[in-house]
């Protein structure tokens, strides 16, 4: 029985609103895996309450007044021994900049139980990873899809086109392809995309590297890149000159 005791996830519930910390509090108890230590309503307690309890697991609401929960994120991000983050919230909208800070997963409210139960395992795989990268650039896009997110891996994306403050995602090939709406603009998304795997060819697409097979003169100073499945994109003059260089031209 001790031993099941250590397994278990020291957790911190952060969250301004009474009712939301009760319903979290009931739906823990349901988890093996968990054991709540304590429980703050606002930032500033939820950091004091870190140093205190040292938990494993925090899940942190992400709109509070004051010290919200992307700036409790941040600050535990400079900590060296850091409880991994769940946020929990009812907004979709932050997803991009909270896996930016690391976080485990991002559950949308209202919460259902066997939602939290795939946070957790994903904290319990994150604990056992001791080879996890500190690489700066994404590998992984939650999107919202329906009434919860879904992982992405950057690998499975080949195409990102703009659409005014969203990307549109073009995820797998074939009779597998679909694409998902994400909120971010295409600038701010390539910025956090490793510039080895992908390239912006215009001010409205970027494209996968290793999905371009091809570049293409069309006249008049005009090119496109040809992809794999045959389609050929107008390359951007202001981006002609890295497409070129990709190619050793």
């Amino acid at each position: 029985m001790a031993e099941e005791e250590t397994e278990k996830l020291k957790t911190l519930i952060v969250d301004d609103e009474p009712l939301a910390v009760e319903r979290m509090q009931v739906i823990c108890s349901k988890i093996g895996e968990l054991q709540v230590v304590g429980t703050a309503s606002d930032g500033a307690q939820a950091l004091r309450l870190v140093d205190a309890l040292t938990p494993d697991l925090i899940l942190l609401d992400m709109t509070m007044p004051e010290v919200d929960g992307m700036s409790v994120a941040k600050s535990l991000a400079k900590k060296a021994e850091r409880p991994a983050v769940v946020f929990v919230t009812a907004h979709d909208n932050y997803a991009v900049e909270a896996f930016d800070l690391d976080a485990v997963d991002y559950v949308l409210k209202p919460v259902k139980p066997e939602r939290l139960e795939r946070a957790v395992s994903r904290a319990l795989a994150r604990r056992g990873d001791s080879e996890r990268s500190d690489s700066t650039w994404l590998d992984e896009l939650w999107i919202p899809h329906r009434s919860e997110l879904i992982r992405i891996a950057t690998s499975e994306v080949g195409r990102i086109d703009a659409e005014r403050d969203y990307v549109r995602l073009h995820v797998g090939e074939g009779e597998a392809a679909r694409t998902y709406l994400l909120l971010q603009t295409i600038a701010g998304l390539e910025k956090r995309l490793d510039p080895a795997k992908f390239i912006r060819i215009h001010r409205s697409t970027i494209l996968r590297r290793d999905r371009i097979t091809g570049l293409r003169h069309d006249g008049l100073g005009v090119w496109s890149v040809e992809l794999a499945d045959g389609e050929a994109l107008r390359i951007g003059r202001t981006y002609l000159p890295k497409v070129k260089a990709m190619a050793g031209r």
